[in-house]
């Protein structure tokens, strides 16, 4: 029995509008991982300054806390000459561990100014981890929403591609075997677009001049037309 070309140009069609928004949504839901790579990485840089901002405080913490005992030992040094005093028995001895005493004194007024600025130092940084973490909480927030709202639109696009399947699937019995693996093949090749409308001379697919003759070949519908440019196949509204 032979092939009703109109008619399978016309099932193509329809087809053709299937594969076409399963086309697009595949395109859309291959780009929403690198979407949400994109949402982590902003995220992770905000992480990142936070926890350069806590190093930084733990490290004038530990940095005051070694001044701390360097001044203790300091202290405790001058405790310990001051205490020798009194077993000195000469002048020199005496006016030698007195500049001991001082010396030791003035170095322990250098540390505790360290010390001192050390402290508002580490004040000044923990005012900006506390104002960061808070900052961070919002933009959790903001991150954990978009992920969502991506997620979501994925869902969206699997449920519909699941419909469309399924319209495909009842669509596909009606066109010729031969006709729809040359329609096939050629969907795989032009993305996702296999039969292109010619509108005024012109290839929807490729947008290319489709010469008189071809267009009077489509309209003969004896064999399946195809596009010289970029071979897809071809149809006219009448």
């Amino acid at each position: 029995m032979p092939v009703d070309l109109k008619s399978q140009l016309g099932n193509l069609i329809k087809l053709q509008a299937i594969d076409s928004e399963i086309h697009v949504l595949n395109i859309e839901k291959s780009a929403k991982p690198q979407e949400i790579k994109v949402l982590q990485d902003i995220f992770e840089t905000k992480k990142q300054h936070l926890n350069e901002l806590e190093k930084q405080l733990l490290d004038l913490q530990k940095q005051r806390k070694d001044k701390e005992l360097e001044l203790g030992s300091k202290d405790e040094n001058v405790k310990k000459l001051q205490g020798q005093l009194f077993s000195l028995k000469t002048n020199k001895e005496y006016s030698t561990m007195l500049q001991q005493i001082q010396d030791a004194k003035a170095d322990s007024s250098v540390i505790e100014d360290k010390i001192l600025q050390l402290f508002e130092q580490a004040d000044k940084v923990k005012i900006e981890v506390d104002q960061e973490k808070l900052r961070l909480k919002e933009e959790e927030k903001s991150f954990n929403l978009e992920k969502g709202k991506v997620d979501i639109r994925v869902k969206e696009i699997d449920d519909r591609l699941a419909q469309l399947e399924a319209q495909r699937k009842q669509a596909i019995p009606d066109v010729d075997l031969k006709i729809l693996s040359q329609y096939d093949r050629i969907l795989k090749n032009r993305d996702g677009l296999a039969i292109a409308l010619v509108k005024d001379n012109s290839c929807g697919g490729c947008n290319m001049l489709v010469p008189p003759q071809v267009i009077n070949l489509i309209k003969m519908y004896e064999r399946i037309v195809t596009c010289e440019t970029c071979n897809r196949m071809l149809y006219i509204e009448e």
